[in-house]
């Protein structure tokens, strides 16, 4: 497997001392064979015995290797509706159809989960993608049962209910009909235009009070953005989205997340701007954070394209967080803390008042739900 050293010399001489000077000898893969990517290793899972590690040999490439392509895999899941009992969130459940997201941003705080799969959090996570075709049915199962009571499902939390494998499996699609036929509100967050396609289910849902839209846009700069997100949609088509679906009725909402330091924090400002010209009356922000293998994906990242401010940028992610890497108490994992964290919070709450984004959305809706009927193949007595 070809490897590529991308900085020169004198930036990784910058490295030595510093907490990020294991960084220096790490292979990392030829970007020729990694285009349209953003991991730039592919480690394996922490829950593997072995390791393996390409090097070069001196003999330069002796095959020819293929770009990485996406593999889709077929899953039938046992449950669809995730619940959590975390204070520093705003929902208690939330849909998930795929494992992976084929966007490829680095700093995805979801991209641990693959582990569990036996793959890796790198290059895996975002070209090995889970399909659970049953969402649907579960979903139209797990809310007939009796038991069950509505509260709004969050849609987006770990991996992109648009990524590229909608278009073809529309499994959010049919969970939004499925939502539509029962009344039950849900909310979106996504960083893909494909949102709008959805758009007749969408404005029927907001007519009663039942969806909220959140598009997340990290930066205005195309060269930046696709370094980021490389299959994301531009941040103009998120934008567009935006526009389209404010204008047809639907809640949205402006994210600038996540704002990675001496990257695109300065920023901020204007992607709320972007986001209230287009009709959102919300707005959210996250700062970047690092949970288990993310720190090492991002970081190497971090080499890859900007290998001159390695040091800078980690270290004010770790003024953010008391001084190390990551910190996952909860009500300081999404926020931070330090100087640094207060500045960016004051930052978001003035650029707030004056686009006009500090409005609250109404809550959405419970009264209105109608638990599904199922047809069971039983023939009814009367």
């Amino acid at each position: 497997m070809p490897i590529h050293s991308a900085p020169s010399f004198e930036q990784l001489e910058k490295l030595k001392d510093s907490r990020d000077s294991d960084l220096i000898a790490r292979p990392m893969l030829d970007p020729a064979r990694n285009r349209g990517r953003g991991a730039q290793t592919n480690k394996e899972s922490r829950f593997d015995r072995e390791s393996r590690e390409a090097f070069d040999d001196g003999w330069g490439q002796v095959e020819d290797l293929k770009p990485f392509e996406t593999i889709e895999h077929i899953e039938r899941a046992r449950s669809i509706i995730t619940r959590n009992e975390s204070p520093d969130i705003g929902f208690d459940r939330s849909i998930n159809a795929y494992r992976g997201c084929e966007h490829g941003c680095s700093y995805c705080f979801a991209r641990p989960t693959h582990a569990y799969l036996g793959l890796s959090a790198g290059l895996d996570f975002e070209r090995q993608i889970f399909v659970k075709v049953n969402a649907v049915e579960l979903l139209r199962r797990e809310l007939a049962d009796k038991k069950y009571r509505p509260k709004p499902i969050a849609m987006g939390t770990n991996t992109d209910p648009y990524q590229p494998a909608e278009r073809t499996h529309k499994l959010t699609r049919g969970i939004l009909e499925v939502m539509l036929e029962t009344r039950h509100p849900v909310t979106i967050t996504t960083k893909s235009a494909l949102v709008v396609r959805d758009l007749d289910i969408l404005c029927e849902l907001a007519k009663l009070n039942l969806a909220h839209v959140a598009l997340s846009v990290t930066s205005m700069d195309h060269i930046l953005s696709r370094k980021m997100e490389p299959r994301a949609s531009t941040p103009e088509k998120r934008l567009e989205a935006l526009r389209l679906l404010s204008a047809a009725g639907v809640p949205t909402a402006i994210m600038a997340a996540p704002m990675i330091p001496a990257i695109n924090d300065m920023e901020m400002e204007r992607i709320l701007d972007a986001g209230a010209a287009q009709g959102a009356t919300g707005a959210g922000m996250v700062l970047l954070r690092l949970p288990g293998e993310v720190r090492e994906i991002f970081r190497e990242w971090l080499l890859r394209h900007y290998p001159d401010r390695v040091k800078h940028v980690m270290g004010l992610v770790r003024d953010t967080r008391g001084g190390k890497d990551y910190n996952a108490a909860w009500g300081e994992r999404h926020t931070g803390e330090g100087a640094y964290a207060t500045l960016m919070a004051q930052r978001f709450q003035k650029a707030k008042e004056r686009s006009g984004l500090d409005k609250k959305f109404p809550p959405l809706r419970t009264d209105l739900f109608a638990a599904p009927k199922l047809d069971d193949g039983q023939m009814s007595l009367f």
